[in-house]
């Protein structure tokens, strides 16, 4: 972030990172962060006041949807009257100086409770913060409180024995999705200006094309996951090759904030590592080279999704771009999506209960069976299995990179359907999601967030829509493995053209 702390925010706000300039009013419920920023930094707002329209938007709304487990509304106001006072005095605490933000509880933070949606850790208390976290808190930003999530964040749902069940913003009968659910919720309300998230099945994309915000699914490794639960409190994470850390805002632009201000290595890995982000490959929509697929017979979207991102395709056509239907050559979204499964078995192996292996063992003839069979594949399979599946991994990687060399993002559903009801009965496995086309299993869920996951490539989710009932509908935008500006600026050039984010209506005032 070159020219002083505040100097990135500041060529955000003139336009020079390939968004337009930001002008006119600040909205202090539902502005954007880049926007808030501003606002503190001229005295148009004070950080102390911001905190303070947020609390008091979480005493009148919260209660109808429920967003979080813990709040911190002692220290964050204590945290914005010192950002105000340092402003006072000419100093700058950093790029995110005084703005309000939201932490899903799965993230370690010093000194305020941290449960990971977990009875069994409903007394933790962490004495330091997860990586992303501190660098979040160096930045000069207020913590406000901890985000809803399932237990140990292994649900497209949020909630748990804690607190209960977080609804959705647009309709508190469905789901906000999850396990980033609680956030992606506070957001729409209106609760704060970023949530940091992290996702290995979805759990960041999912709740933004259900809540209607902006999500990013970084490149692999980019944002440190030290200090996210799971693991155990106290273990060191192992070198995961699927889930990642990364952030849900109301702007395209707040994700490229966010994303500078919490990527790089861990401390041990910056004796000898720096990282920087590969400008965008464009600066116009028809500088893109697109290619898409809103549909396909592996998992088949709904009619309403469907609907809602054709439009997309064609608002793309009447500005210029040249979008390619079709997935890259060589790839088969049904393998994949079974290699993934595998994979995301092996990664919860050490968490499936005894209990859950004997129902997948028993899932022969059952409409999940393919699920579950790859799911424990993956979590029994000797080493060199896993090897197999790991090596077949990195080769997609390469046929993707391939495909990037002549294009320059890959647009797909976020996932097959909208918000959908609240489920809690049966098992992962056993639930079903009903659409106006019929009853889909709750795994396939998971089918649209694979090719991204699977390569380590980065998604972003822009809100582009609505269905018939009034739902949000998100579209996923893929882009070259660590070339994460690519998908945040298409997602900001679709935001200009479908409008970006919108209130939920009984939300706005």
């Amino acid at each position: 972030m070159s020219g002083g702390a505040g100097g990135f925010v500041a060529a955000l706000l003139r336009g020079e990172q390939g968004f337009g300039a930001v002008s006119g009013s600040f909205d202090p419920a539902f502005g954007s962060a880049v926007e808030a920023l501003r606002a503190i930094r001229t005295r148009e707002i004070a950080s102390a006041e911001l905190v303070d329209i947020v609390f008091r938007r979480i005493r009148r709304h919260n209660p109808e949807i429920n967003a979080f487990i813990t709040l911190n509304e002692d220290a964050a106001r204590k945290a914005a009257r010192r950002a105000d006072d340092e402003l006072a005095k000419g100093r700058d605490l950093g790029p995110l100086h005084g703005l309000p933000i939201l932490i899903k509880d799965t993230f370690s933070t010093a000194g305020l409770r941290t449960t990971a949606g977990s009875k069994g850790l409903v007394d933790h208390t962490p004495e330091l913060d997860a990586l992303a976290v501190a660098r979040l808190r160096d930045a000069g930003a207020v913590v406000i409180g901890k985000t809803n999530t399932p237990e140990f964040a292994s649900d497209l749902q949020a909630y748990n024995d804690i607190v209960g069940t977080t609804r959705n913003p647009w309709d508190p009968d469905r789901t906000p999705g999850g396990s980033t659910g609680g956030g992606a919720a506070a957001l729409a309300a209106g609760f704060g200006f970023l949530e940091l998230g992290s996702d290995i099945g979805g759990s960041i994309r999912t709740p933004a094309h259900f809540c209607g915000v902006f999500g990013l699914k970084p490149t692999l490794h980019v944002v440190p996951v030290e200090g996210h639960i799971p693991p155990a409190p106290g273990e060191r994470p192992i070198p995961d090759n699927l889930g990642v850390a990364g952030p849900l805002a109301r702007s395209a632009r707040d994700l490229l904030l966010s994303l500078l201000t919490v990527g790089g290595p861990e401390p041990v890995h910056r004796r000898a590592y720096r990282w920087s982000l590969p400008p965008a490959r464009g600066t116009r929509l028809r500088d893109y080279r697109i290619g898409y697929v809103t549909d396909d017979p592996f998992c088949p979207v709904s009619g309403e999704v469907g609907r809602v991102l054709e439009d997309v395709v064609r608002e793309l056509e009447k500005r210029g771009s040249r979008p390619a239907r079709g997935w890259p050559a060589g790839y088969d979204p049904a393998q994949g999506f079974d290699l993934y499964l595998r994979l995301l078995g092996a990664a919860f192996s050490t968490a499936l209960t005894e209990e859950e292996r004997d129902l997948m063992r028993g899932s022969a003839g059952k409409p999940w069976e393919s699920h579950a069979r790859h799911w424990l594949a993956g979590a029994e399979g000797a080493h060199s299995a896993w090897r197999r599946d790991t090596a077949a991994q990195l080769d997609l990687r390469v046929l993707w990179e391939d495909y990037f060399r002549d294009y320059d993002a890959f647009l797909m559903p976020a996932n097959f359907t909208t918000a959908f009801p609240h489920d809690q009965e049966k098992s992962f496995f056993e639930r079903t999601v009903s659409t106006p086309e019929g009853s889909r299993r709750y795994g396939d869920m998971l089918a649209w967030i694979t090719p991204a996951t699977l390569t380590g490539c980065p998604a972003a989710v822009a809100p582009v829509g609505t269905s018939s009932e009034g739902l949000p509908v998100g579209i996923q935008i893929m882009g070259p493995f660590l070339e994460d500006a690519v998908p945040i600026h298409l997602a900001g050039l679709l935001e200009d053209v479908t409008g970006g984010f919108v209130p939920p209506p009984k939300f706005s005032e």
